[in-house]
């Protein structure tokens, strides 16, 4: 009966790198200009997110007076339909007085 064995996926299997006393090797140091586009690349996402972040602020304070000439409208429509049921109740504000 044949076993089957899930497959490495690097050609020849893995690589086990030992000195001849059977002792690990380290891996090679990371060159400086891998480390530093690494670096360039950190920067330039925390870059993009404070843009994104500073857009979103702008279009919040953008809406600020928006939100205020709403407020207003709907205020001045509300009292609107107030004394227009005033006038529609003879003038007289709904509180009974004999």
């Amino acid at each position: 009966m044949k076993m089957i064995f899930p497959r490495d996926p690097r050609p020849g299997g893995p690589t086990l790198d030992m000195t001849p006393r059977g002792e690990f090797r380290t891996p090679p140091s990371t060159p400086w200009a891998t480390k530093l586009l690494r670096y360039a690349i950190v920067i330039a996402v925390l870059a993009g997110g404070f843009a994104v972040a500073a857009l979103v602020l702008w279009a919040a304070l953008l809406m600020i007076p928006i939100a205020i000439g709403a407020a207003l409208v709907a205020y001045g429509a509300f009292r609107w339909q107030q004394w227009r049921a005033r006038q529609a109740a003879g003038g007289r504000s709904g509180i009974y007085r004999p």
